[in-house]
């Protein structure tokens, strides 16, 4: 992994989403009434979180599970709900306040919520990382690269999601970075399926992981691709 990167990239994502995005994203993660655009993103990531969770399997007890960046924690509730001990953490402390807020006491005690880097090895080894929408703003190197770093500390399976690489979704972004720089989040980095796939099988520390299935989801604004990857 380019190191420097990858560092600087997480900066820009802690200082937007830990400042400048904390009320949009409390509201649009909550049930409060939204425009019609945040509505379809709103059922997208629904209907996205509904998918990794299926991966997972209905019955996760005894399963130790990494939340690779967990927003205000509505993965790892649902997780939880299904047994699984879960690890959440994300980049932005105040999204993980929000979380810990949020969470029903019923599994709080299943959930351990960090903010920091999704890559530090102190949280431990997992049967299982998710990492939706978490690394869609990092170059595709650099992605496979952490996707990499979590699989070492990983027995069963990784899901993530990625922006998958459109027509549109390209010239929404090139849009995007005509505004002034203080004004706008950091961009996502669309990445091609099948550059994915072969940076991750040529990968040394992937060696013995097999992409198992993919699927997209498309609701309005929200076009976003997961990917499950075994350990064979």
């Amino acid at each position: 992994m380019s190191n420097a990167s990858y560092q600087e990239r997480r900066g820009q994502i802690e200082n937007y989403f830990d400042r400048t995005a904390v009320a949009a994203w409390a509201t649009l993660t909550s049930d409060a009434p939204v425009g019609r655009i945040r509505t379809t993103v709103r059922a997208g990531r629904d209907r996205m979180r509904a998918t990794l969770l299926s991966w997972l399997g209905e019955d996760l007890h005894g399963k130790r599970i990494l939340d690779a960046g967990c927003g205000t924690g509505a993965l790892a509730v649902e997780a939880a709900r299904r047994g699984a001990q879960v690890v959440a953490i994300d980049l932005s402390p105040t999204l993980v306040n929000l979380a810990r807020e949020r969470i029903p006491q019923d599994v709080a005690h299943l959930v351990e919520f960090h903010s920091g880097d999704m890559l530090d090895p102190a949280l431990g080894h997992f049967d299982h990382v998710v990492a939706m929408d978490s690394i869609i703003h990092y170059q595709t190197d650099d992605a496979v690269n952490a996707l990499a770093q979590l699989a070492d500390r990983t027995s069963g399976s990784i899901v993530f999601t990625f922006a998958p690489r459109t027509p549109l979704l390209a010239a929404m972004i090139s849009l995007g970075r005509l505004f002034p720089r203080g004004d706008r989040a950091p961009w996502l980095e669309p990445m091609a399926e099948a550059r994915i796939a072969r940076l991750m099988k040529a990968h040394g520390a992937l060696d013995g992981w097999a992409c198992a299935r993919t699927q997209r989801v498309s609701s309005g604004f929200y076009k976003s691709q997961a990917m499950e990857w075994l350990r064979s």
